[in-house]
């Protein structure tokens, strides 16, 4: 039987709804069902790029870790969600609510339909049709037809009641324990629903110190049905909080007739009930929900434009549905009027309600994946969205502000110190070195610095998540050893790991002591970025545990999982040298035995895609005078792990790193160095690309023969001029232009000559 689900998951290919037939535009060839199958953990989101809230059917109830709400595989939907789960990663939702409609016969027992198991439907796959702009199915128990649609902080649902008897609308509070709070206001007509927000990582189960605030109005007037907390009804009630026995819910009844349609707006925010009102007048003030739908397909013409490519169609529903994802996260947390809740508000006792504060002269963005999406997400921002990159970059000093120390992983408005490495750095550090200049340097440098020298006053604070994780000990040694295990952290030991990161940290640190003329730190930060040397044994040619007193570990396999590396392997740590590339080509050996190591890691099978840590090692042949190398590495990755079908993404998208990497590897070309103004080539995966840049100049790619499988690059020009780097800058492809790719199926080993 599961062999039978899992060959219909990789079989399947959605094909676009009737009413979206030619003319086709980008948003047109977004699959939103690739990543909902296996390990993808992306959903079906029905919102503008970026946005507060994501609209999306459920199909699994709370907000439970690594369990995204909608699951392709699965057959029944609970409800339509508000929601705030990080798109692509093992993480959980937050401050969010549910919607469902349901139709019972009269003097049906409403309460008997209250929970989520109880009240779910079944649908036909072919009565759903999902696109980010509009999300529609037929509830098969209800013969209820059910139309979603959002704005950046409000939603839009539209229910047709086609069978006679009552007429009711359910909505759940949705929080890890059993928390939230629901109010029916009969005279106003309007619900409202608060729903707490609990850390988890660092701080795990405290109070995140703010919460998921909703207000739902109707065009219909509702009778008060009652409300409900896990399996205990209360008929007639106005109020309800979450209790022992389950989530809080609230249940409303219509008088309708067969074929009547009920429509609601919900507005969300996460300072305050006034500013959900706030959010809701200003982005939905109507009942046109036709409109805003087209306003949100507006919207995602506008980000997808960015990239236009000429590719067969399966192709291009890979393209776009990666950028699609890409362009979920960091979400826009601010209201309307600016106001948000400050980051780290529930402190490290955990106790204290938010302070507000107010972004007023850009948008505040929350939840970033930073250990993955330095790499690729940040950097084609830089590229097609530099005022939201400028504006998250802005956000991120706001934390630091806020907190004191730059966070790790910020997300959930809290410091979470998931993951490893320092790499808000690397944000702030590749928008500066792409031109992206509207900040205040001299701030963000105090806080990297203090990042990088500094731990928290006090073990509480250090627990709550601030500060770089064994950083005395790196200090100290100039590596992490093995003895440190990095106590009371989420993650544990990953010595080696977090010694190549903080050393690629420091070198951006340096960069920016360069910058401002500090010359005492540049040098020091310069030094500390050769870090790296310290955990890289040449005598075996890999990254290696090393303990306090300098000897490496034994016994030593690089081919299997140790402990001191992050989800990966040593063999595939041991290229996590982006600062200085030459250095580590010298330091194993050379450029023949680099190519005979990157060789071994591909052809051994040790490359891993599922996650990040492999993602920019194909590019590496190209700095060993192998380009045709990283072509064809690059190539068979792109070809074997990408795919048009709900089981497409390999491993975790994480917040659209894995869908940024096939989107610059399609283009031709990949930020290996962060905080660089450089970009690798590899090879065209698509005939030709156009780059709408946002300063109104376009870049043309051109590569005949890509999309049907040549591989290899013969020669390039720029603007009629040869290429003969292996590289192309941030300048280069700003200024717009002509960048032709002459492709074969044989190898050109000789190009680029440099």
């Amino acid at each position: 039987m599961r062999t039978l689900l899992l060959l219909c998951l990789t079989t399947l290919v959605v094909s676009p709804s009737p009413a979206q037939q030619a003319p086709k535009k980008p948003v047109d060839f977004v699959n939103e069902y690739i990543g909902t199958a296996n390990e993808g953990q992306t959903f079906p989101s029905t919102a503008p790029p970026f946005a507060m809230t994501q609209w999306t059917p459920q199909t699994r109830a709370g907000n439970i870790k690594c369990v995204p709400p909608y699951y392709f595989a699965e057959t029944r939907l609970q409800g339509f969600r508000a929601s705030h789960f990080l798109s692509g990663s093992c993480t959980q939702d937050y401050g969010s609510m549910t919607v469902m409609p349901i139709s019972l016969p009269a003097g049906a027992d409403p309460t008997l339909k209250l929970t989520p198991d109880a009240r779910a439907s079944a649908f036909d796959r072919a009565s759903e049709h999902a696109t980010p702009f509009h999300y529609s199915v037929t509830l098969a128990d209800y013969g209820i037809d059910a139309d979603l649609t959002g704005t950046t902080r409000s939603g839009i649902l539209r229910f047709r009641f086609n069978k006679p008897g009552q007429s009711l609308l359910l909505i759940e509070s949705n929080a890890p324990h059993n928390e939230g709070t629901l109010h029916i206001d009969l005279a106003a007509q309007e619900i409202t629903v608060v729903t707490p927000v609990r850390r988890i990582y660092a701080g795990s189960g405290r109070p995140g110190g703010f919460s998921g605030n909703f207000t739902l109005r109707f065009d219909h007037p509702f009778r008060i049905g009652g409300t409900w907390a896990g399996k205990t009804a209360h008929p007639g009630s106005t109020d309800q909080s979450g209790t022992a026995d389950g989530l809080p819910g609230a249940y409303i009844a219509f008088d309708l007739k067969p074929g009547d349609t009920v429509t609601a707006r919900v507005g969300n925010s996460f300072t305050n009930l006034d500013e959900a009102r706030h959010n809701l007048a200003s982005e939905i003030p109507g009942w046109d929900f036709d409109r805003v739908v087209s306003q949100t397909r507006s919207a995602w013409d506008k980000a997808l434009n960015a990239i236009q490519i000429d590719a067969p169609d399966t192709q291009k529903h890979i393209f776009y549905t990666a950028m699609y994802h890409a362009m979920q996260l960091p979400r826009v947390l601010s209201d309307v009027s600016g106001t948000y809740p400050t980051f780290a508000s529930g402190g490290p006792d955990a106790t204290q309600r938010p302070a507000v504060s107010n972004a007023k002269d850009y948008v505040y963005y929350d939840d970033y994946s930073l250990w993955d999406t330095f790499r690729a997400v940040h950097p084609l921002f830089t590229l097609i969205e530099p005022t939201r990159e400028r504006d998250m970059v802005r956000s991120l000093i706001a934390k630091g502000d806020a907190g004191g120390f730059l966070p790790i992983y910020p997300a959930w408005s809290n410091y979470t110190s998931e993951m490893i490495g320092d790499h808000a750095d690397a944000v702030i550090v590749d928008a500066w070195a792409k031109g992206i200049r509207d900040f205040d340097l001299d701030d963000a440098y105090r806080l990297m610095r203090h990042n990088a020298t500094a731990s928290p006053a006090t073990h509480d604070l250090y627990l709550d998540g601030r500060g770089r994780r064994g950083l005395e000990s790196y200090l100290k040694y100039g590596y992490i050893p093995l003895e440190d295990t990095i106590p009371d952290a989420f993650h544990k030991n990953e010595q080696v790991s977090r010694t190549l990161e903080y050393a690629y940290d420091d070198a951006l640190v340096g960069t920016i002591a360069k910058a401002l003329h500090k010359v005492d730190d540049e040098a020091l930060f310069a030094k500390r970025a050769q870090n790296y040397r310290n955990v890289i044994d040449p005598s075996v040619g890999f990254a290696r545990g090393r303990h306090a007193d300098g000897t490496w570990v034994t016994p030593f396999e690089p081919l299997k999982p140790a402990t001191y590396v992050t989800e990966a392997l040593p063999i595939q740590y041991t290229f996590f040298v982006l600062q200085d590339i030459p250095g580590l080509i010298d330091l194993l050996g050379g450029k023949q035995p680099f190519i005979v190591k990157l060789d071994e890691l591909f052809d051994g099978k040790f490359y891993d895609h599922g996650n990040e840590p492999s993602h920019h090692i194909a590019y590496l042949y190209d700095h060993a005078d192998a380009a045709w190398k990283t072509q064809l590495r690059v190539r068979n990755v792109a070809d074997s792990v990408y795919k048009n079908t709900p089981d497409g993404i390999a491993g975790n998208d994480d917040c659209g790193q894995i869908s940024a990497w096939y989107i610059f590897s399609a283009l031709g070309f990949y930020p290996v160095t962060p905080g660089t103004p450089n970009y690798e080539i590899g090879t065209p995966l698509v005939d030709s690309a156009t780059l709408n840049l946002p300063s109104g100049k376009h870049l043309r790619i051109e590569a005949r023969g890509a999309s049907s499988g040549l591989t290899y690059i013969q020669s390039a020009t720029l603007n009629g001029k040869p290429l003969t780097t292996y590289y192309l800058t941030q300048d280069q492809l700003t200024s717009g232009g002509t960048l032709i790719f002459k492709m074969s199926a044989t190898p050109n080993k000789s190009w680029p000559s440099h």
